[in-house]
């Protein structure tokens, strides 16, 4: 079953995607499932959300590990860590 949720895309991730969110049809049933769906893409998503690279997510505005599960209408963050200083 396929669910609508909204993409945003933050700091270096935007930077390398071009655009600053988008609405999504998928059925990832989590984060790391459409993590994967979203890398598949290929391209700057392929590289800008890499297994290898360090990337953060939040689920409605809550930092959230993969196993986190989507549900209809939620919203999905990506964004890398963030450092301090």
């Amino acid at each position: 079953m396929t669910k609508q949720i909204q993409l945003r895309y933050f700091a270096s991730v935007r930077e390398a995607l071009g655009t600053g969110g988008e609405p999504l049809r998928t059925s990832a049933a989590t984060l790391a499932q459409l993590r994967d769906e979203l890398i598949s893409r290929g391209g700057a998503y392929a590289q800008a959300l890499a297994r290898g690279r360090a990337v953060r997510m939040a689920l409605d505005q809550e930092m959230s590990s993969e196993d986190a599960t989507l549900r209809e209408g939620c919203e999905v963050a990506f964004f890398p860590p963030v450092t301090g200083g």
